[in-house]
């Protein structure tokens, strides 16, 4: 709640207005009855005359001033409630996006993105309720009960104690209330994610629903989704449903009170039938407020809801974070790595990684080869800081990499993996996601590096192409390319490849190929190869098994010897 009333002070002006806007209409709530009182009294107790009419006339012009008016400040509630409500929410939406981007791969690895597309989006949308609709209404309801209390203590004190007899009542049907609907607005928001994720595999996955003829299955899956989310909803509608009648009968009786007591003190000639016309009128105004804040505890369960499953994701704290003091890096640094005794286990605990000890010189090419399973990837995602190792130290010019900037760490580095991901968007936006600063001459010069240049300018708008989602439009070999010249245009000293030129033909593979010997030119360079063809003239091969390095050495060094590196050269080479 805390985080709630903080980006709430921002839009405090609009709240002000609101709840201004609101009393002035309680205000004239007021006025009408007792407009209508001095009416009556007028007829009952006054004889036809000039005065007479020209009191008339004065109600009439206070209450057309009032209808008036009330239109005015009906509008400045609306829609200054709406401005605090909608700001508080889109700053919800950034806060909550700005810190699940801080969280650790870690937190991704077994998370589905539309249950969190859903936290950000569905789960935040529900402030708005809270702050445009429940708090400013609690307030004017509560200052409105007050004052109507007041009005017909004035008229009869006694008939004011008898019409306050159902209030015990809903006191205690908000706080059950509250204890069911609460856990149910909760399981309403999980469904919406559950729902909202496998829309997104579906349509992430379209292509291999449609390759293996699935189309009856996920739609089924989807179904049962709907359903889910239906079930839950009618849940809490149904809470909701029990407990607004509940209100409105609990008011009923108070007016059964009033109507039998009030009447007989009238036929007494305790209270006049002015005085008692005015009350039943003050009375549902008096109800009113009790049934208003009804509807707002209503909004209150579901905000809260809402944001019970915000604060559980705002709870996650990241793995890797910045150090209090960063050690500043020069401008040009020259990009020596050091692996010592490095250690890394994922979530499960079991190790990954044992007792790495390498050494990457500056400017020179590393490549890890190795079975399939053994750690070549999670070692390159440690260089920056994907993961923070358990044991051991990464250095980069000998400075712990633990030690430096996180944003400074990854400015210095480049990666080009096997699975590219290219944004919805154009060709060149696609690109200068390496440098948003870079020229169109930049952008061509990188595409030619790159080898991408050609097919680029042969597409339909050429660099201003959209490629759609995923660059779904484009071959393998195109979005290959084009994460190189993104890699080019950042032009970082320490290039990674994961396994860059797997799954295309040859030919591409050739076009891949020349591209990244241009990129890895000047540049610490670590490669991850399938193809050990691609990396005979690595300066340094290393050949990882089990948990650990094994061999390092040249190509020509490592087939001296009767090692991993040659029997996996040789089954290659004899294919």
């Amino acid at each position: 709640m805390k985080l709630l009333l903080r980006f709430a002070k921002k839009y405090a002006w609009a709240l002000v207005v609101t709840i201004a806007s609101m009393l002035i209409l309680v205000g004239a709530q007021l006025l009408i009855p007792w407009i209508i009182r001095q009416l009556i009294t007028l007829v009952t107790e006054q004889q036809l005359s000039t005065e007479t009419m020209n009191v008339v006339e004065r109600l009439t012009l206070i209450a057309l001033i009032t209808f008036i008016a009330r239109g005015i400040v009906q509008f400045l509630r609306s829609y200054m409630a709406h401005i605090a409500g909608w700001g508080v929410v889109s700053d919800a939406r950034k806060f909550v996006y700005e810190h699940i981007q801080k969280l650790s791969l870690h937190f991704y690895e077994d998370k589905q993105t539309g249950q969190l597309m859903s936290r950000v989006v569905n789960d935040t949308e529900l402030f708005e309720r809270m702050i445009a609709h429940a708090v400013p209404d609690v307030l004017v309801n509560i200052i409105t009960f007050i004052g109507i209390t007041a009005v017909l203590a004035s008229l009869n004190w006694r008939l004011t104690l008898y019409s306050m007899a159902p209030i015990p009542l809903i006191i205690l049907a908000l706080i059950a209330f509250s204890k069911y609907v609460r856990p149910a607005f909760r399981r309403r928001q999980q469904k919406v994610g559950e729902l909202n994720a496998v829309l997104n595999d579906s349509f992430a996955g379209i292509r291999e629903i449609k390759a293996f003829n699935r189309e009856s299955e996920q739609l089924e899956r989807v179904e049962i989704g709907i359903e889910n989310y239906r079930t839950s909803l009618l849940h809490a509608l149904r809470l909701m449903a029990i407990f607004q009648p509940f209100i409105d009968l609990s008011t009923s009786i108070g007016q059964l009170v009033v109507i039998f007591f009030g009447g007989r003190m009238a036929l007494e000639g305790i209270l006049s039938v002015a005085d008692l016309v005015a009350f039943f009128l003050y009375l549902e105004m008096f109800y009113q407020p009790i049934r208003a804040l009804g509807m707002s505890w209503e909004h209150i369960q579901e905000s809260l809801a809402g944001f019970d499953r915000v604060a559980e994701l705002l709870s996650e704290e990241p793995d890797v974070t910045n150090p209090q003091n960063p050690k500043p890096l020069p401008e040009k640094i020259n990009a020596h790595l050091v692996f010592e005794n490095v250690s890394f286990s994922y979530s499960d605990g079991e190790k990954v990684l044992e007792n790495i000890n390498l050494d990457i010189p500056a400017s020179k090419v590393a490549a890890l080869v190795g079975p399939t399973g053994v750690g070549k990837s999670t070692l390159v995602s440690l260089i920056p800081r994907f993961y923070d190792v358990d044991t051991g130290t990464i250095r980069l010019d000998g400075t712990d990499i633990r030690d430096l900037d996180l944003e400074t760490l990854r400015r210095n580095i480049s990666i080009v993996l096997q699975d590219v991901f290219l944004f919805h968007g154009t060709v060149k936006e696609n690109i200068l996601f390496g440098n948003p600063k870079a020229s169109d001459e930049e952008i061509v010069e990188a595409a030619k590096i790159a080898n991408a240049h050609e097919f680029i300018i042969n597409l339909p708008e050429g660099y201003n192409t959209l490629i759609g989602e995923r660059g779904v439009k484009l071959s393998g070999g195109q979005r290959q390319r084009i994460s190189i010249a993104r890699a080019v245009l950042k032009d970082a000293p320490i290039l990674i490849l994961d396994e860059a030129t797997s799954s295309v033909d040859t030919e591409t593979e050739l076009l891949i190929q020349q591209a990244l010997e241009r990129l890895m030119k000047g540049r610490t360079t670590i490669i991850i190869a399938h193809r050990l063809s691609t990396i005979r003239n690595a300066d340094k091969i290393v050949v990882l098994k089990g948990k650990e390095i094994i061999e390092q050495g040249k190509h020509a060094e490592l087939l001296e010897h009767d090692g991993l590196y040659k029997k996996l050269y040789t089954v290659q080479e004899s294919m």
